[in-house]
C-alpha cells in the first residue's frame, strides 16, 4: 500500500448503504456543507442533494425528469433574466438558487422543484431544518 491510499478507502456513492425514505435523517453538520456548496447524499433511489444558499438549506431529488440525468451532478446557479434597462442585455439573478442539469442544462428551482422548461415536470423537494450543528432531511 503507498502514503496515497488509505486502508478505509470511502465508499462510493453505489457501494453506500441507502436511508430509507419517508422519515427524518441527519446528513451533515452546518460546517459541512458551507454557504455556495452541496452535498448528495443517499437516500431513497436516485440520492438527495442538499444545497446551503446564503445560510438556508434546501433538499431536491437527484433526478431529472427530462431523461433521468444526475440532476445534483450538475451546477448550482442563479437565473438569466432580461435586463430591461438595457436594450438586449440580460443579468443573472438568485444566485445560486438552481441547480441545472448537466446532460441539457434545465434548470430548477431548489426551494419549489419547478423548472420554467416545462412547469409540469416539476421535481421533489424535501424539508430541512437545523437542529444545533446538525443538518436534518425529511425524505
Amino acid at each position: 500500500m503507498t502514503t496515497s491510499e488509505s486502508a478505509n478507502p470511502e465508499p462510493s456513492p453505489a457501494e453506500r448503504p441507502r436511508l430509507a425514505q419517508g422519515r427524518e435523517h441527519v446528513v451533515a453538520t452546518v460546517d459541512e456543507i458551507p454557504p455556495g456548496s452541496s452535498k448528495v447524499v443517499p437516500i431513497g433511489r436516485h440520492g438527495v442533494g442538499v444545497y446551503n444558499v446564503n445560510g438556508t438549506f434546501y433538499a431536491i431529488a437527484n433526478y431529472c425528469p427530462h431523461e433521468g440525468g444526475p440532476l445534483c451532478a450538475g451546477r448550482a446557479r442563479g437565473r438569466t433574466v432580461v435586463d430591461e434597462s438595457v436594450p438586449g442585455d440580460a443579468v443573472m439573478v438568485r444566485d445560486k438558487e438552481f441547480i441545472y442539469c448537466p446532460w441539457h442544462q434545465w434548470g430548477f428551482e431548489l426551494a419549489t422543484g419547478t423548472t420554467a422548461v416545462k412547469p409540469e415536470w416539476s421535481i421533489r423537494t424535501y424539508p430541512v431544518r437545523v437542529v444545533g450543528d446538525d443538518v436534518v432531511v425529511m425524505a
